[in-house]
């Protein structure tokens, strides 16, 4: 069975004394479940595993039950450490107290159960662990399967990588475009939106979420206006609210939208958003191209191109902490602009003939950036950049 990379680092974490409760997060049918099987297959560290998302109401009664038996089962081995590890945790109401509660106790007692909470909701999980656990925990994203994932464990070509996206769950089913478009919309999305979301949080409209997710979905990798997308949606709710919306989609791992890279933070605020899904899967299934049209159509493949790029970034951006914008001057333009501790890069994508940008000049001019990088055209291969870590760039 393939292994991702962050298998590794769980593993070590794991495996080191009792010091902090890990935290694995990511979107939904990512993984995060068979990583940690495979943890618990490599590692001699008896445990028990439980999971809230197959309960109707999981509460902190519920938690709390597991972690005695984790306890008592921890006493009944005697070798030392027990790992106890609880799946879609944020799903437990005030279940940041209770962990809180529970593992200090643990602390105080010299009980050796290490403790590995995995969760779909990167906002609900962040919340909780912010407020309550600061200072007791590490996180480990879980992103997005990249080309590089893609192609070692199943085989992928670039072509497929651009048009099926990066879910390992979805991978045999491409053969037959309609049912695997079906899998994408009713088992990977629909989940998010209506238990991950629309359950957990508060949403005075969630069909105006639903619609914004759409058409954020259709219009990856361009720059459209919120008030834009208000006309497109024939609703009059505030803009602070589809703003408020899209951040839930982006917390999800589905749909971000990209602020233009500015020199404060009030000019990035106030931008338009650049549509950016987190993974080609979601652009694909959200319209009537076909895989075998899309290699006839030079545009479309060019905006997929662009789309996977821009994925990527953002993926990698989770795992090694670096933020992605775009910037723009009237008509000039930069697809991607990437920045970790004051350190920016440019980056452009090009599938067609030609490379010439101007922007890429203009944005070199202001910024003065460490580098700027042509994607595609003569550039860094596709290939080569889909499976590279972008952080490389800041030391070009």
């Amino acid at each position: 069975m393939f292994e991702r990379s962050v298998l590794q680092d769980v593993i070590s974490r794991v495996e080191e004394p009792r010091r902090f409760i890990q935290v694995l997060v990511g979107p939904r049918q990512v993984g995060k479940t068979t990583l940690i099987k495979q943890l618990l297959a490599k590692t001699d560290i008896p445990h028990y595993f439980v999971s809230a998302d197959d309960l109707f109401a999981a509460d902190t009664t519920w938690l709390k039950r597991a972690w005695v038996k984790a306890r008592i089962l921890c006493q009944q081995e005697g070798k030392g450490s027990f790992l106890l590890v609880i799946d879609e945790v944020q799903k437990v109401p005030q279940w940041s107290e209770t962990v809180k509660k529970e593992w200090d106790a643990d602390s105080f007692s010299d009980v050796p159960v290490k403790v590995v909470l995995l969760g779909s909701s990167r906002l609900l999980l962040q919340k909780g662990l912010t407020e309550s656990l600061a200072g007791r925990f590490e996180v480990h994203p879980i992103t997005h399967w990249s080309f590089d994932e893609m192609r070692q464990a199943f085989g992928w070509s670039l072509g497929e990588y651009l048009y099926y996206g990066g879910y390992p769950g979805s991978a045999s089913l491409i053969g037959d475009e309609q049912r695997w478009k079906d899998y994408v919309r009713e088992s990977l999305v629909e989940p998010t939106l209506s238990r991950d979301i629309l359950m957990m949080t508060r949403v005075d409209k969630p069909a105006l979420l639903r619609r914004l997710f759409d058409i954020g979905c259709r219009y990856s990798s361009q720059i459209l206006s919120l008030s834009k997308v208000q006309g497109e949606l024939q609703e009059t709710g505030n803009l602070t609210t589809l703003s408020g919306y899209l951040m839930l989609l982006q917390q999800a791992g589905l749909l971000s939208g990209l602020e233009k890279f500015a020199a404060d933070i009030i000019r990035k605020r106030s931008s338009k958003p650049k549509f950016q899904v987190h993974n080609n899967a979601l652009l694909s299934a959200s319209q009537h191209l076909s895989y075998n049209s899309l290699h006839t159509r030079q545009e479309e493949w060019g905006r997929f191109a662009e789309s996977a790029v821009g994925a990527h970034l953002i993926n990698s951006g989770l795992k090694h902490r670096f933020q992605v914008y775009y910037w723009n001057m009237g008509h000039c333009e930069v697809d991607y602009v990437i920045e970790k501790e004051g350190v920016v890069v440019g980056i452009e994508v090009k599938s067609g003939q030609s490379s010439a940008n101007r922007g890429l000049a203009l944005f070199q001019q202001e910024f003065k950036p460490r580098g700027v990088f042509l994607v595609g055209t003569d550039g860094i291969p596709f290939e080569s950049f889909l499976g590279m870590n972008p952080c490389a760039l800041f030391h070009a």
